[in-house]
Parts: structure tokens; sequence; C-alpha cells
């Protein structure tokens, strides 16, 4: 039995394409791969897709000797937002820290969230910070200024694409824990030489200093621009 712990499962859809990948992260590998390219069609084909399913999940389970309860998924689609959002604040205190960046950034999900009701989001992206109108590609702690401002961008889909292929998975008991944009992560690595299932691994895993990563629950930060955020999800 492989170890559940080292490994996670990707699926890609398109309207042209569906992928699904059983991948190592601890070596950087895939255990299993399997990819349907067909004629573009104008909206994901739902009954193709779970054909493709039925073909593929019951093989990766026998792979791993239990079954697939979680699915991280990959979706290219021209419907999906993005929103680019700033925001200044005046700062009374002069001192900038993690705490006041992060209440910030949190201040800036809600809004979102407010106004989006019916949108999933997939990425948090900070374009730029600027501290009294200075601009930083990466953030020291207790630096000092009366303003600061705020260039993020939002990724996200609507509940209404991604429904069908929520369903199409409940039949297999498998649930979405993750949502990403298959051209993100392609514009990232574009000059990377590697397979898509790597590049999936990398971008959840919070390879991008400047994405923010969602998660149940606030954990501590592993520290500004050198890795990722946590926040609420």
């Amino acid at each position: 039995m492989i170890d559940e712990d080292e490994i996670e499962t990707y699926l890609s859809i398109s309207t042209n394409k569906y992928g699904i990948y059983l991948f190592d992260k601890k070596n950087f590998k895939n255990l299993y791969s399997k990819e349907l390219q067909f004629n573009e069609e104008t909206s994901i084909n739902i009954h193709k897709l779970s054909k493709f399913l039925d073909d593929n999940i019951f093989k990766i389970e026998k792979l791993i000797g239990n079954f697939i309860k979680n699915i991280f998924l990959v979706i290219k689609d021209d419907r999906i937002l993005n929103l680019d959002i700033g925001i200044k604040k005046k700062n009374y205190n002069q001192k900038i820290d993690q705490k006041y960046i992060e209440a910030i950034l949190t201040e800036l999900k809600d809004h979102f969230v407010e106004n989006y009701r019916e949108q999933k989001i997939m990425h948090i992206l900070i374009n730029a910070i600027y501290i009294n109108e200075k601009k930083f590609l990466s953030f020291q702690n207790n630096l000092e200024g009366k303003s600061l401002s705020l260039e993020v961008k939002f990724i996200s889909i609507n509940d209404n694409i991604v429904y069908e292929i929520e369903k199409t998975l409940e039949k297999f008991q498998i649930k979405i824990v993750k949502y990403a944009d298959q051209n993100y992560i392609n514009n990232y690595f574009h000059d990377k030489d590697i397979h898509f299932s790597e590049m999936i691994s990398r971008i959840i895993s919070g390879c991008n200093e400047n994405e923010i990563i969602l998660s149940p629950k606030l954990l501590k930060n592993k520290g500004f621009f050198e890795r990722f955020f946590q926040l609420f999800s």
C-alpha cells in the first residue's frame, strides 16, 4: 500500500482535454497518469467526463490500495474571473508588520466574498505593495510608514461552472479540496521544462511567494514572502 501522506490526485479539465494524475510528492513523479484529448467543445461534457473518471478512478484506487477521498481540480475556462483590487490605508501607528498586512488582506478577501457570493476563490496574488508610495518586491518586518497600498489579484470561478463536476465526483465519493486555474499555472511556469502535474504540486504547495494560500484555519505564518501566507478560507 502506498503512503497516502506522500501522494496527491489531480484532475485537470478543459473543453478539449481531461487529465488525471497520481503524484508522488516526495519523489516528484507520476505514479499514474492518463490524458484524453478530443475536439474542442463549447462547454465541459459531463457525460464524457464521467466515463473518463470511470475508466481511471478504479485503476488508481487499486494501485494505492485505498479509495480516493480528496482531489485537486485544475480547470481551464474562459469564464474564470481575474479581478484586480487595490486598497490604500493610512497608518497612524507608523509601524507596519506582518499582522497589520494580514488584517488588510483578510479585509480584502471578506470584501470579495461579500460582493461575489457565487464565486469560488482559486488564487489570491499580491501584485504589488507600496509603503509611502515606494514599491517593494519583498517585505521586511517592522517597516515604518504613514501609508500602505496593496494591489491584489483574485482568480475565481462561478459555482455554476463547477457544480456538475462536483456532483459527478460525488458519485465516486470524492471531494474537491482545492480549485486551481490552469492558465495561471501554465503562465507561472512558462519557461520551465517540467511535467504539468509537478507544476500543480508546486503551486498548491506555495512556490509562488506572492500567492496567499487559503487554509481552513489560521496557522502560524512561515515568513512574509519567504514562502506564503495562510489565512481563513
